[in-house]
């Protein structure tokens, strides 16, 4: 059956305006959505997450649960820690990688999840690594190298430290980079462990601040320790006072040693000032 030609192009043209508008409508509610994400606050964006990963409510889609994980680890969500960890462990959306699994779960277990510490024991003997797919989202600055110097100077002498050492030490460390992160899973401006770190109160070695504030802590408790000798201090920092203490001095490892001679080059004092009566001192120590 033919239809008359002004007929045809009429409904042609009804055809394409309705197409356009539904085209525009999930442009706009695609768009609209990605805005709101943007503003949701970590609790929002890991229970988003949840919905998508699980398909609660929304499509499942474990590329936008990744996506929405990593934004709330970022805000600094310690439950979404765990759940990328969860992951990257079991192949979900993501290809298996139970070291950076490995990874997640340390962070998670660092922030107090007990889970997490179960998970590392599963994967015990698997060296944590850094996840450089969930990159940082964070539109905070990163604290510039004259900022770190000014907290140290300001800090250092409440620890009873000389602020000398402390740039020394995070010098050598990170290079004042705030997200520096190692192969052995040391964190941050003055790359704290994770066992460093719970040891000295730090629950998120990520804060500049925080990391700061464990690693001065743990410097002022080594100078106590080995009454002020620098070169212990240091070799101590670098491989725990236990190989310090076996070997009665420096150990003979080439990393401890050029650590130490690294560091003494910039300060040279072969003793530390006496602490004397610090505002900062550990009293679990």
């Amino acid at each position: 059956m033919l239809f008359p030609l002004g007929l045809t192009i009429s409904v042609l043209s009804m055809h394409i305006q309705k197409l356009l508008s539904l085209s525009l409508l999930f442009l706009f509610s695609t768009c609209s959505a990605l805005a709101a994400e943007e503003h949701l606050d970590k609790g929002q964006l890991r229970q988003l997450a949840v919905q998508y990963e699980h398909g609660r409510g929304v499509q499942q889609d474990y590329q936008k649960a990744f996506k929405m994980y990593c934004m709330a680890a970022d805000l600094g969500d310690h439950e979404a820690y765990y759940d990328l960890g969860w992951m990257y462990f079991n192949n979900r959306g993501v290809e298996q990688n139970k070291a950076v699994a490995a990874g997640w779960f340390e962070l998670a277990a660092q922030a107090g999840d007990p889970l997490a510490d179960r998970m590392l024991t599963v994967l015990a003997g698997i060296d944590p690594e850094l996840d450089k797919n969930c990159i940082s989202l964070s539109k905070e600055p990163l604290p510039s190298r004259q900022q770190i110097e000014s907290w140290v100077e300001l800090w250092a002498p409440e620890y009873g430290l000389d602020p000398a050492l402390v740039i020394a030490v995070i010098a050598a460390e990170s290079n004042f980079n705030s997200k520096a992160h190692s192969n052995k899973n040391a964190q941050g401006l003055m790359q704290l462990i994770p066992a460093t770190a719970r040891r000295f109160g730090v629950k998120d070695s990520w804060n500049p601040e925080e990391n700061m504030h464990g690693g001065m802590a743990y410097l002022q408790w080594l100078v106590q320790r080995f009454k002020g000798d620098v070169r212990l201090v240091l070799a101590a920092y670098n491989a725990g006072e236990g190989a310090v203490e076996n070997y009665s001095g420096v150990p003979p490892y080439r990393e401890t040693q050029n650590y130490v001679k690294k560091i003494t080059r910039s300060y040279d004092k072969p003793t530390h000032p006496d602490i004397g009566d610090v505002t900062i001192r550990l009293a679990s120590q």
